[in-house]
Formats: structure tokens, C-alpha cells, sequence
């Protein structure tokens, strides 16, 4: 029986197998725009007084359906914003979680925080696109890469001034990322075979990770209590997305995860 993960890389390899566009030219195109806006050093600096967020633009999942289909990508990244986030994130998947490349640009275009582009990168034109949509930082899911694709996309992604959030769940997955070259790291708390979570892998997985990577707790973030404790953890950053685009008052929700206590 196929898991989420296997339908949903199984649709981008082939989208990637049947892109014919050259690289290089991508890559050209991409090495002409603008600076990014620094994704990790926001992070960082906002970690300083707090846990830092990764507020999360999420339309719907493939677990639980729809969540948010009609928010306003340019309002809730105000919104976002105002409420202390250190950085966006922006689904672009369109089949599967009801986002677009579009979503991400609207974003980007109303607030000045980065934007990583969270999607299943498959190849390294999903690199480059990822700069070309405006993104300043792209992901990485050591579950759905080999270890020659991990350090080539990463690699891409420094060249092309992107920075590059490599997700992982277990002890084997960072040993890959690291050996990679990853400096930010994050757990994904939700299992991609299954999409449960288990919230004390995280907490497990933090003390493991080398001195000088920035450390960032994805998935099942369900409350102030949760950010707190994965800050206590050793977390600088926690990506949410279900807990705010589902909150009613999405800046104040933001604000209640920066100050859990």
C-alpha cells in the first residue's frame, strides 16, 4: 500500500522527469535576481529573545483535508508578521496541499521576513525554481533524497544564495545531513510514512545535533506549552503552520508561541 510520502514523490519525480528545461539557463536566470533576504541569520537573531517561529501558510494537508482554502496569503503574512514571526513558510504544492508558487510571491511581496518555499524538491530545476519564485530558502527532506542528491541540491542552493532547511526524523537522517554539509536542521515531529506525530522525537533528536547547526522543530506544534518545551529542548525555531492558519487570530498566535511562558 503506497504512504502519503510514496503518492506524493512519486507525482514530483515524474513532473521532474518530464521538465525539459535547461539548468543552466535556470541557473543563470537564478544567479540574476535580487539578494535574499537571509533566512537562517533571521532565524538566529530572533532566537536571541525567544523562540523564533516559522509561521506556516497552509491552505490543507493530505491527513486532514482542508484547513484554510481561502486565506489571504498577502493578509495572514501581515498578520504573521505583527505577531513577532522570525520567517515565513509557504506550501507551493499545488496537488496535494492546495498551495501555489503564487501563494509564496503574494507572501513575500506584503511583509519583509524570508519565505522558505516548503515543498518536495526532487531535482535541482526545483532549486532554481525556488529562486526564481522568490524564495530565500528552500527544503530538503532527507527521506525523499539519496545522499549524492542531498549534498548537490545543498550545494545548489548555497551557490544560488538560497539557504536550505534539511528536514529530518532520525539518528541515520542527520548523520546525512550533516555529512552533507546541512547548518540548518530541522525535526519533523509528524512521521512521513504514517503523517502521525510523535512529539517526543524532537526532544530525543536535539541533543544529537553538532554545535553551530540552528536547530528547528517542525510539525505538531500544538500550543505555547509545545514551543516551550522544545525551546527547553534546545530548539531555536519552531515551524507551525495547522496551530496558526486554524487559530481565528493568527498575530495573536504567533505572539502567545514567542512568549509560551
Amino acid at each position: 500500500m503506497a504512504t502519503y510520502l510514496d503518492r506524493i514523490l512519486e507525482a514530483h519525480r515524474a513532473a521532474a522527469a518530464a521538465d525539459d528545461r535547461s539548468l543552466d539557463a535556470l541557473v543563470a536566470q537564478a544567479s540574476g535576481q535580487p539578494p535574499t533576504r537571509g533566512f537562517a541569520a533571521a532565524l538566529a537573531a530572533s532566537a536571541a529573545g525567544g523562540v523564533a517561529v516559522i509561521a506556516e501558510i497552509k491552505r490543507r494537508s493530505p491527513s486532514k483535508g482542508d484547513l484554510a482554502v481561502g486565506l489571504d496569503p498577502a493578509e495572514l503574512a501581515a498578520a504573521y508578521t505583527a505577531g513577532g514571526a522570525a520567517c515565513l513558510s509557504v506550501l507551493t504544492d499545488v496537488e496535494f496541499f492546495g498551495g501555489s508558487p503564487a501563494d509564496l510571491a503574494a507572501a513575500r511581496a506584503a511583509c519583509p521576513l524570508p519565505v522558505l518555499r516548503k515543498d518536495f524538491t526532487v531535482s535541482a530545476n526545483d532549486v532554481a525554481d525556488a529562486r526564481l519564485m522568490g524564495a530565500d530558502a528552500v527544503l530538503l527532506i532527507a527521506a525523499a533524497l539519496d545522499d549524492v542528491e542531498l549534498a548537490d541540491f545543498l550545494a545548489l542552493a548555497t551557490d544560488l544564495g538560497l539557504d536550505a532547511l534539511v528536514e529530518i526524523h532520525d539518528e541515520v537522517e542527520l548523520d546525512r545531513a550533516v555529512a552533507a554539509g546541512a547548518d540548518l536542521i530541522g525535526v519533523n515531529q509528524r512521521d512521513l510514512v504514517t503523517f502521525e506525530v510523535d512529539t517526543a522525537r524532537a526532544v530525543r533528536m536535539a541533543p544529537q545535533m553538532p554545535a553551530g547547526v540552528i536547530r528547528v522543530a517542525e510539525s505538531g506544534v500544538a500550543s505555547p506549552d509545545d514551543a516551550r518545551r522544545l525551546a527547553a529542548a534546545g530548539y531555536h525555531a519552531v515551524l507551525v503552520g495547522e496551530l496558526l492558519v486554524t487559530s481565528g487570530d493568527p498575530q495573536a498566535a504567533v505572539a502567545a508561541l514567542r512568549s509560551p511562558t
